[in-house]
């Protein structure tokens, strides 16, 4: 699959695109802001997207008038324009897509956004990469107040929400970020060959996008990709595959830091009691560490928050920030919604929103902060095995709330991993669904219990997507209030 994107690179500057004929796969999220940036480096621009709805059309009328051609519907995605010399991909194409496997084939390089902003950044502009199955956006936002508390001028960018290339062009004052904190997805980084950040880290790997990738080897390979030639690898020392991929993936010359929950050796952030302590980022790494803040700055502080809080941190102390900055940009983080989201305290029962948990690995993480739990869980599980969660999770569980479309195969897991737990199965599926499942988690739940939605899913059998689940489950607890 990486046949692709291991071609030579036909450019290194915008002044390589002027005159180029580029295609743009996909109008997402990254495609207006791909073609704006190939606009303004005078590239000649074909956009080829399959979609014909309204939004769609309306996009593409915009992005003619300022002087792309656009290619819709079924036989836009199909064929490669004719004169193509590079082709920038959505992240989502799948290398066999028929335009894609036609470029390749031609020997046409294929990137994505990600790369084609790496390749067009400022010279002096500094990129610290998170990537993993869970995790990513929570430290790049920590990264992000961490860096703006020691006076960087720093965004966050790339799968958290705001395209990469949007963060690489100067403003309307000719001026672009010093440094960025990337969130790169491992479709991203599959459509990544000449990317280099300063440091980055793999925060952990666990099984998702199988289908994409073809297997959780290559989909770890593909996150693997962040450790660079001379980029500083940051290791999260309690993830197998984190540690494996920075071995194998990583510079050998390149310095290898690593962060746990525990005691930190030398060249590694750990927990000291209740403080989070620096001994790589410091004059001798063997007698000598530095506080850089405590459980307290770390809200929520359950023990996977406290992971990323370490990540974001070796990953700030890489370029030099100081102590102090750690602790103060920790202290002003605000997590992001439906991330181990406090919603209310009722009857001694607190209510807890982590819909972002749409994986049994994010759901392991949130139900280990917490006990005992009523469990609200249920979705669309993608394949995915839910045996190790039940199993790890079953002595904390005072009872379990199932919905949604994959609830049986919980409840089969249950039966077996925790025979006394109470279950209760919520078998409608429209708007009421949450709040008859909410109704009943208060009903099994007692004083001193958290009742935790981590479905361990995705949404889109019932909602829109997990904000909107975790919107229905905030509104059903208010309602609980009333």
């Amino acid at each position: 699959m990486d046949a692709a994107v291991t071609m030579g690179t036909t450019f290194d500057s915008a002044e390589d695109l002027a005159g180029r004929a580029v295609c743009v796969t996909g109008l997402g999220v990254s495609g207006p802001p791909v073609v704006w940036a190939l606009l303004a480096c005078g590239a000649r621009v074909t956009v080829v997207d399959g979609r014909t709805d309204e939004a769609t059309l309306r996009l593409a009328r915009g992005l003619r008038e300022e002087g792309a051609e656009v290619e819709l519907g079924d036989d836009g995605p199909q064929a490669l324009p004719e004169g193509a010399e590079l082709v920038v991909t959505s992240p989502g194409w799948r290398p066999e897509a028929p335009l894609l496997a036609a470029a390749a084939r031609a020997g046409i390089e294929v990137i994505g956004d990600v790369e084609l902003a790496w390749r067009l950044k400022p010279a002096g502009q500094i990129w610290l990469a998170v990537t993993g199955t869970n995790g990513k956006t929570t430290t790049v936002r920590m990264l992000e107040a961490i860096l703006r508390a020691d006076g960087r001028r720093a965004r966050a960018v790339g799968n958290v929400g705001t395209p990469v290339i949007e963060a690489v062009l100067p403003d309307a004052d000719g001026a672009a970020d010093d440094v960025l904190a990337v969130e790169l997805s491992s479709f991203q980084l599959h459509w990544s060959s000449s990317l280099r950040p300063h440091a980055a880290v793999v925060l952990n790997v666990a099984p998702d996008h199988l289908d994409w990738h073809g297997g959780l080897e290559p989909y770890a390979m593909a996150k693997g990709r962040v450790y660079a030639p001379g980029t500083v690898r940051v290791v999260n020392s309690a993830d197998a595959w984190s540690r494996r991929l920075a071995a194998e993936h990583g510079d050998p010359a390149a310095r290898l830091v690593g962060f746990s929950l525990d005691t930190p050796r030398p060249d590694e952030l750990g927990v000291v009691e209740d403080l989070l302590v620096d001994r790589a980022f410091v004059a001798d790494p063997r007698s000598s560490a530095d506080e850089l803040a405590s459980l307290a700055d770390v809200v929520p502080a359950a023990p996977h928050n406290v992971a990323n809080a370490l990540a974001a941190a070796a990953l700030a102390r890489s370029v030099g920030v100081a102590p102090e900055s750690v602790r103060a940009g920790l202290a002003a983080f605000a997590p992001e919604p439906h991330r181990i989201s406090h919603v209310a305290d009722i009857g001694g029962v607190a209510y807890v929103d982590d819909s972002k948990a749409t994986n049994p690995h994010a759901a392991a993480a949130s139900l280990a902060a917490y006990e005992p739990v009523v469990w609200v869980a249920g979705g669309l599980l993608k394949g995915a095995d839910v045996e190790d969660l039940v199993a790890a999770a079953a002595p904390r569980l005072r009872g379990a709330v199932l919905l949604g479309a994959d609830r049986a195969r919980l409840r089969t897991a249950l039966a077996a991993h925790a025979p006394g737990v109470a279950v209760v199965d919520v078998e409608r599926t429209d708007e009421g669904a949450m709040a008859e499942a909410v109704a009943a988690a208060a009903g099994l739940a007692r004083p001193g219990d958290t009742v935790l939605l981590a479905p361990a899913a995705a949404s889109m059998d019932m909602f829109a997507d997990y904000n909107a689940r975790g919107d229905a489950f905030a509104a059903a607890v208010r309602e609980l209030r009333a």
